[in-house]
């Protein structure tokens, strides 16, 4: 569990799914249709073999050019990125690894690009200030609709 969650965040409920933090990346991602990666230091590696089939990997962490949460085999699923021009800037994982980039993630949200629903995907983000207002108005809205 994360030093900075409530011990009480290690399963919680969310809109209706169940939703689990685990220590050991190998079990949790062999089980998991999506996976979350978030590797601040750029030393805890994610191998492709622990990955389930048609599994999504979010991919947040190691925002660095020499850092990578991801191994080559998993970054040679099919890539969406949030900015071409940020990750092969910022991005250990797609530079070192030079996975082609599929989509960013605007495209297939704007139907550009088809959504790729029969793939195994990584999702490979170093932030950029829309998601966080994407996402803090999602948080937003639900509160809202759903009162304590």
């Amino acid at each position: 569990m994360s030093p900075y969650a409530p011990p009480h965040w290690a399963t919680w409920e969310w809109w209706g799914r169940r939703i689990e933090e685990c220590r050991n990346k190998s079990s949790a991602a062999v089980s998991a249709a999506v996976t979350n990666r978030l590797a601040l230091l750029g030393s805890g590696v994610q191998a492709r073999a622990h990955l389930e089939a048609l599994a999504h990997v979010n991919a947040v962490g190691s925002p660095r050019p020499t850092w990578r949460e991801l191994d080559d085999a998993a970054m040679a699923n099919l890539l969406v990125v949030d900015s071409r021009e940020a990750v092969l800037k910022e991005s250990g994982d797609v530079i070192l690894s030079r996975a082609p980039i599929y989509a960013e993630a605007g495209e297939i949200f704007a139907g550009t690009k088809p959504s790729p629903m029969s793939e195994t995907t990584v999702f490979k983000s170093v932030g950029i200030a829309v998601e966080d207002i994407g996402a803090a108005k999602l948080i937003f809205d639900e509160a809202c609709q759903h009162p304590r």
